[in-house]
């Protein structure tokens, strides 16, 4: 309003100051023209009056036409700008009342404003009666404080993502996985959405499949053990009836029966190791010194076997890393018994350490009788054994003990041209210290 009175006070200030300067100006022509002849003054004064209403309404229609068009084209703006409002609108409208989740507007006193339709069906209430309740009716009570600290965290401009129960108007627990975002006008927080989604149903499927994935592996597992102590029972067995017939007792089948009772403590010990999480004392260890004393160990097999062993050490200073001095050794030890078995006649062993950027390789190659693509594609894997006697179960033990050293191991090998073992490990400054 104050505007429009500055506008129609400046046309009135033009008009008097047009008007004052056209009397002056029109009374001094005339006086100028008459040159004294009355007639002539007279009939100036009788028509000037014509002259100021043209030149007065050409100023005004030009001062008229400025204003006018500006008020037309702001017209116009204010015209494009409310329809593209008005889409936006729409556009947020359309996201909040069709989207799948729940859409929740929370004051930032904690208060819902507002609900989509989707949010409603999950708690069971109006968006209506939703303003009349707490959030302490809605959310279960262990977890109230929980999601307020994260409500906080928001109101500060961060957004946050969690899990949390809601009692539904049934009493129904619900879990939801929910989003908040600020609300942000003019650089303020002005409040909270939070976009819910209904997982509860996804959460006990997920159960079930785990659980039914877990059923299924223990049955798998539980029918190799069952399928490889089958075979030593049955020998026991076989040589107790024989020996309760004959009443006599035989050393031979005492031997072999003490056999088959190791090798099914050897199955139990190792399926032990593969299924029960152990704890691993890890101290900072000389690699090659635990080689050294594996190939000293390793030596009488070896030499039974016609198999040398030979130590490489590459690297130009000692190799440390963080291990379990046993269970890596237990590793070495399968590696090589594996190699010296794989050697038909005479043959050798050789290991080679080496220090690659942070890592310490340690390599195994042998000359024996290599496996196929196939074979090693299944090493590991427990209960695949190619030695009559093996279970298959010692590589998958070490596959195991070395992924909990942050370490790997690859095959290389092919038929009849060897097999080369590398076991890759991350190495620790000398001077660092365990905690």
């Amino acid at each position: 309003m104050k505007h429009a009175r500055k506008v129609a006070l400046r046309i009135s200030i033009i008009y008097i100051i047009i008007g004052a300067v056209w009397i002056l100006i029109s009374d001094n022509i005339s006086r100028t023209l008459a040159q004294g002849r009355f007639e002539v003054y007279i009939f100036f004064q009788q028509y000037k009056g014509w002259f100021f209403i043209l030149a007065t309404g050409i100023i005004l229609y030009g001062l008229v036409y400025r204003r006018a068009y500006k008020l037309v084209e702001s017209q116009q703006e204010l015209v494009v700008k409310e329809h593209e409002l008005q889409t936006s609108n729409q556009h947020y409208q359309s996201l909040f009342k069709h989207n799948p989740d729940g859409v929740f507007e929370i004051s930032k006193t904690g208060e819902v404003l507002l609900a989509n339709p989707e949010g409603e069906a999950i708690v069971g209430y109006s968006s209506e009666e939703l303003q009349r309740m707490k959030p302490s009716a809605l959310i279960a009570a262990e977890e109230f404080d929980m999601c307020k600290e994260y409500f906080k965290e928001v109101l500060n401009g961060k957004g946050a993502k969690f899990e949390m129960n809601v009692i539904n108007r049934k009493r129904e627990r619900r879990l939801l996985r929910c989003s908040l975002l600020p609300i942000i006008v003019h650089k303020q927080v002005v409040g909270v959405f939070m976009i819910a989604r209904d997982i509860t149903t996804y959460r006990q499927d997920e159960e079930l499949m785990i659980t039914s994935e877990k059923m299924s592996v223990i049955g798998q597992m539980a029918g190799a053990v069952a399928h490889e102590i089958r075979n030593p029972l049955t020998s026991l067995k076989g040589f107790v009836q024989v020996m309760q017939a004959s009443k006599e007792t035989n050393d031979t089948y005492l031997d072999i029966m003490m056999s088959e009772i190791d090798r099914i403590n050897l199955i139990s010990s190792e399926m032990l190791i593969l299924g029960k999480k152990q704890h691993v004392s890890f101290e900072k260890t000389n690699l090659c010194e635990i080689l050294k004393q594996v190939i000293t160990l390793m030596e009488a097999q070896a030499n039974l076997n016609n198999v040398s062993i030979l130590l490489k050490e590459t690297a130009k200073r000692p190799i440390y890393v963080s291990a379990d001095a046993n269970q890596l050794k237990q590793v070495f030890i399968n590696v090589i018994k594996n190699g010296v078995e794989a050697i038909m006649e005479k043959g050798h062993i050789t290991i080679t350490v080496e220090e690659k950027d942070t890592r310490a390789l340690i390599h195994f190659e042998d000359n024996g009788i290599g496996m196929s693509q196939e074979r090693i594609e299944q090493v590991g894997t427990p209960f695949y054994s190619t030695k009559e006697a093996g279970t298959g179960l010692g590589l998958a033990v070490c596959y195991k003990i070395m992924e909990r050293h942050q370490g790997t191991m690859h095959f290389k090998s092919g038929k009849g041209k060897g097999t080369t073992v590398t076991i890759d490990m991350p190495i620790i400054e000398r001077n660092s210290r365990l905690s």
